[in-house]
C-alpha cells in the first residue's frame, strides 16, 4: 500500500498538468469557433478552488505528508472546470431596460 501513495504522490502533478493542458486547449479551440463573447465563472472557480484545494491538502496531508501543493493545483484544475461550465447571465439587457 505505501508503494500505491508513492506512485501517486510522485504521478499526480504530472496528471495535474496534463488535465490543465487539456482544458486550456479545448477552451482556447472553442473560442476560435464561435466569436459572440460569452462569460464564465472561470476565474471566481480557480480562485475558490485554490482556497478550498489548499484547505483540503493541509488537512489530508496531516496524516499523509504534505500535500498543500497539490491540494492547491488540483482545487485550481477543478474550480476552472466547474467555473467555465457555468455561464453567466448578460445583464446588458438590464441596463438598458433602465
Amino acid at each position: 500500500m505505501e508503494n500505491v501513495f508513492e506512485f501517486l504522490r510522485a504521478a499526480l502533478p504530472w496528471i495535474v498538468v496534463g488535465l490543465a493542458l487539456a482544458v486550456l486547449i479545448v477552451r482556447s479551440a472553442g473560442k476560435k469557433k464561435k466569436e459572440e463573447k460569452t462569460d464564465d465563472y472561470g476565474t471566481e472557480g480557480m480562485c475558490l478552488g485554490m482556497c478550498l484545494g489548499m484547505c483540503l491538502g493541509t488537512a489530508i496531508g496531516t496524516s499523509f505528508g504534505n500535500n498543500t501543493g497539490i491540494g492547491i493545483s488540483l482545487g485550481m484544475l477543478i474550480g476552472l472546470a466547474v467555473g467555465t461550465s457555468i455561464k453567466k447571465e448578460n445583464r446588458e439587457k438590464d441596463h438598458h431596460e433602465k
